[in-house]
């Protein structure tokens, strides 16, 4: 049980209705706190995930409602306040209130601060004409799949996970799809040439057009864009643009209130800012991790929800390290790319599969130690690896490249 029993007249305040926001809720309850408990959201949408918005949800396969964290009726049933389309304005830490869009104030006893981040804009002329998106929210998608009629042409700028899913789905749609990327390769920020290469590969069979290393010069169009000018002054009919360029940390108000502020919200390892009653988990936050002995910001959803546990453990006086190995995920087409681990730094590359067969994996060494691993369409494999990832293990690569010999035999006794 919780080490409050007596609940203090004022709630404990979540901004932020996404992942990190919804699981701080979730956990606080399940540890027995009896307090209030408040999320304020800027969204009209209770909170939901994230990661289906570019895969299931583009592709009309889920309703809205089924992304949500919790139903309606089952926050009301773990007395989980939650105030939509209401966005904290301002944050007075001396007095202990959130100033809301809508001209109230929310005092609270504890604070967390789950604000994620935005997508990160477009700044080109023409960026800003009307059938140019970003792909954050659940509008934002309702927005793109009104155009996704077959034979349109859909631009997507950026070889990320974000724009890679969308073309997947897009192209299965069928539309005309093209994938601009500036880099020389796609996913260039967070796997190897030879995944890159599968992946491109995989697009280009689908139909994609991926172009990369490409400069965008300008959106063109009157009132839409209708073409996309590239650095060569070559051009491509759009329909529609998404912009797939990545997130900005929000943390405005955590900054204007005075807290710590650094590539995020920074937190210690319980989730604790530089006021002892706020702590903040999520996109927004720069934490430390012990794994890799540095600070990081992750954007995924395993570090909101893990983040977003221990945030609860701290606001209920139960402080609990927070120390996990990152991972993610990717789905595109009958692909699904897990990874595991951070592979900057690697000086050993072990591929373990042929590429060829479309299920393979990946390892990085460093010092001779595991440090990450990426697997395609091998959940068996990518069970393993997280448990060699996590332990360190010092694994002779040829052990690593042979089929013959299973990743389980490899874990220590």
């Amino acid at each position: 049980m919780s080490d409050t029993p007596h609940p203090t007249p004022h709630p404990i305040v979540i901004v932020g209705a996404g992942q990190a926001g919804a699981e701080t809720a979730v956990e606080l309850r399940k540890i027995g706190y009896q307090g209030r408990v408040v999320i304020v959201g800027e969204e009209t949408h209770l909170p939901y995930k994230r990661p289906p918005l570019s895969k299931a949800y583009l592709a009309g396969s889920v309703t809205a409602e089924s992304l949500y964290v919790m139903q309606q009726a089952n926050l009301e049933k773990a007395g989980i306040e939650v105030l939509t389309g209401r966005r904290a304005e301002s944050l007075d830490r001396a007095g202990k209130t959130l100033a809301l869009s809508d001209g109230s104030r929310l005092p609270y006893s504890k604070l967390c601060l789950a604000t994620g981040g935005r997508a990160r804009l477009l700044t080109l002329p023409g960026a800003d004409k009307p059938n140019v998106y970003p792909l954050r929210s659940i509008a934002d998608v309702e927005a793109i799949r009104a155009h996704c009629q077959p034979g349109k042409h859909a631009v997507i700028v950026g070889g990320g996970f974000i724009g890679l899913e969308v073309a997947a789905v897009a192209v299965k749609l069928g539309l005309k799809v093209t994938v601009l990327e500036s880099l020389p390769r796609v996913l260039a920020r967070v796997t190897v040439p030879e995944l890159s290469e599968f992946y491109e590969k995989a697009h280009r069979d689908a139909g994609v057009d991926l172009r990369t290393g490409v400069q965008i010069t300008a959106l063109e169009g009157d009132d839409r864009v209708t073409q996309v000018r590239l650095g060569d002054g070559s051009r491509i009919q759009a329909d529609f643009v998404v912009a797939g360029i990545g997130l900005i940390a929000n943390v405005e108000l955590a900054q204007a209130a005075g807290l710590a502020v650094d590539n995020g919200i920074v937190v210690d390892e319980f989730t604790q800012t530089s006021d002892p009653d706020i702590v903040a988990a999520g996109d927004c936050t720069n934490h430390p991790n012990l794994h890799y002995g540095r600070r990081l910001r992750l954007e995924s959803v395993q570090n909101a929800m893990e983040q977003g546990r221990a945030a609860a453990h701290a606001l209920a006086g139960q402080p609990r390290r927070y120390d996990m190995v990152p991972w993610f995920w990717s789905d595109q087409y009958d692909l699904k790319l897990q990874m595991v681990g951070l592979s900057a730094g690697f000086d050993r590359f072990v591929l373990r599969g042929d590429p060829a067969t479309r299920s393979f994996a990946a390892f990085y060494l460093g010092d001779g130690q595991l440090i990450a691993a990426d697997t395609v369409s091998r959940p068996q494999d990518f069970m393993f690896a997280k448990k060699l990832v996590a332990l360190r293990a010092r694994i002779d690569p040829a052990l690593l490249a042979d089929e013959s010999v299973s990743l389980k035999s490899l874990l220590p006794a």
